[in-house]
Formats: C-alpha cells, sequence, structure tokens
C-alpha cells in the first residue's frame, strides 16, 4: 500500500492553487510517474489517474478519515459504585433507603390486593377513600359482604354520609369497577375477565408504578437538596455524593419496573 506523505499533500494544495494537475504532482513524487506519461496528452483528472494507477501501481489506497458523527455517546452510561459508609456519614442514608424499600413493598403490596384479574372482598377491604378530610380504609367505613360469585355489597347503614366518597374511590381504584348505588348499600358487579379488562388493569399497573418511581425520585431530590445546601461539603464531594444517591435510586427504580412488568405479563395472560 502507498502512503501519500505530508510533502505530497502540500504539495498537491499549491497545484490547486496554481491551477495545476495534482495527479501529475502526485504520482510523480511517489516515483509512479515516467516522462513518457508527463509528456502525453493531457486527460482529466480522473481518467488519468486510473490510466497510470491500472499500468504502474498494483495498489493504491487512500484512506479518508471523518469523525463519526453518529457514534453513540456513553454519557449518562458510565457506572457508579456505591460506598455505602461514606453516603452514611454524610447524610441520613439508611432512612432515605428505608423509603425507598418501603415505596417498592407498597407496589407490591397494591399489585397483590389492587390488581387482579378476579376482584375480591379481600382487594376491597384496603382500597382507600378520603372523607371529610382524612383518609379511611372501605372496611373501616362498609360492612362488606359478598353475595355471591358476581357480585360484592357494601353495607354502609352506619356510614350513609361517606356513600359518595366510597362511590367515588371504586371508580378510580383501576379494578373496572362499576358500582350501583341502592339507598345505603352499594352492589359491585364483578367484571368478566376480557381482553379489555386485562389491558385496563395493566394500564392500572403502569400508573401504580410511575407514583411509585415520582416517589423515590423525590426522596432523591431530597437528600440532594440537603446536601448542595451543606456549605461544608466540598464541591467535588457533593458531586460524587449525588452520582451515589441518584444510582441507588435508579435500583429501586429498576427493581420496581421489574415488578411492573411481571405483573402486567400475568394481568395480559396470552393477549
Amino acid at each position: 500500500m502507498l502512503k501519500i506523505t505530508s510533502a505530497v499533500r502540500a504539495q498537491v494544495v499549491f497545484t490547486l492553487r496554481h491551477r495545476r494537475n495534482p495527479c501529475y504532482v502526485a504520482l510523480q513524487r511517489l516515483g509512479k510517474l515516467d516522462v513518457k506519461s508527463q509528456l502525453g496528452p493531457k486527460l482529466p483528472s480522473s481518467t488519468f489517474l486510473n490510466k497510470i494507477v491500472s499500468n504502474s501501481c498494483t495498489h493504491l489506497s487512500v484512506r479518508c478519515y471523518a469523525k463519526n458523527k453518529d457514534k453513540k455517546s456513553n454519557k449518562g452510561q458510565k457506572k457508579v459504585s456505591i460506598d455505602e459508609n461514606l453516603l452514611a456519614e454524610h447524610l441520613k442514608y439508611n432512612a432515605m433507603k428505608t423509603e425507598m424499600e418501603k415505596a417498592v413493598a407498597a407496589l407490591k403490596n397494591n399489585y397483590i390486593k389492587n390488581l387482579s384479574l378476579r376482584s375480591s372482598t379481600g382487594a376491597l377491604d384496603s382500597l382507600p377513600v378520603t372523607f371529610e378530610g382524612d383518609e379511611y380504609l372501605i372496611q373501616d367505613l362498609a360492612q362488606i359482604v359478598r353475595k355471591n360469585p358476581k357480585t360484592i355489597i357494601l353495607n354502609m347503614i352506619s356510614f350513609p354520609q361517606a356513600i359518595p366518597a366510597v362511590l367515588e374511590s371504586l371508580k378510580a381504584s383501576g379494578m373496572n369497577l362499576n358500582p350501583q348505588q341502592d339507598k345505603t348499600s352499594i352492589f359491585i358487579p364483578i367484571p368478566k375477565v376480557t381482553k379489555e379488562h386485562r389491558e385496563n388493569l395493566s394500564k392500572g399497573a403502569k400508573a401504580l408504578f410511575i407514583k411509585t418511581k415520582d416517589t423515590i425520585k423525590e426522596l432523591q431530590n431530597k437528600n440532594i437538596k440537603l446536601l448542595k445546601d451543606n456549605d461544608s461539603l466540598a464541591t467535588d464531594l457533593v458531586h460524587t455524593l449525588q452520582d451515589q444517591i441518584t444510582a441507588v435510586a435508579d435500583k429501586y427504580v429498576l427493581e420496581a419496573q421489574r415488578i411492573m412488568e411481571e405483573k402486567q405479563n400475568e394481568l395480559k395472560g396470552d393477549l
């Protein structure tokens, strides 16, 4: 393979500026242009180059290097080592980690109780209801009775004033419920396991995951803010701790995402 040296490149640039054919100069400097070819007819650059190369050179390779603009950046993909001792030294690390674990556990609990293919009295027991500014569970406000395999009844005789709040909570539960009120009783038909029902439950699973993710990220941002507000810490140390807190939060978000995907696969079945 022949290499075009910097001297040849400089000479080619010079000839271009002075309207001379750079092919003659390049090949002459490489020792591949004989006297006869120099005295021959003037051909277009490309024709002349091809003719000389085919007659005088076994291989002529010119490599042109350019920046790869499509090369993906590895930014944001760096692996961060988590030093729990360092984190515990400068913030309430164990408390933060415990809260993140609770968020993931609550997600798993919600999936078990509230997102099943068949609604059950157990799923309704712990359904939260906001009533008069406070939060209650349905089992605190109503007597839950399974009338038959297809219907659940809520007896609201003890707290009839809470009926509108209970109805609202049932409709927003993500369990695809369509409650019907009859005086102080609420009848809840158990929905059939249809494709639409499965898809709605899957959407409910994603909504609960997003809520869990937001909770974890709020804990992350809260602790990072506390670090930044601490003027006694060096800037480099703050950046190191910030990266590690983010890595811890990302770990719990990934765990929550894994639980969501497993639940969605279970709910969708063979869809």
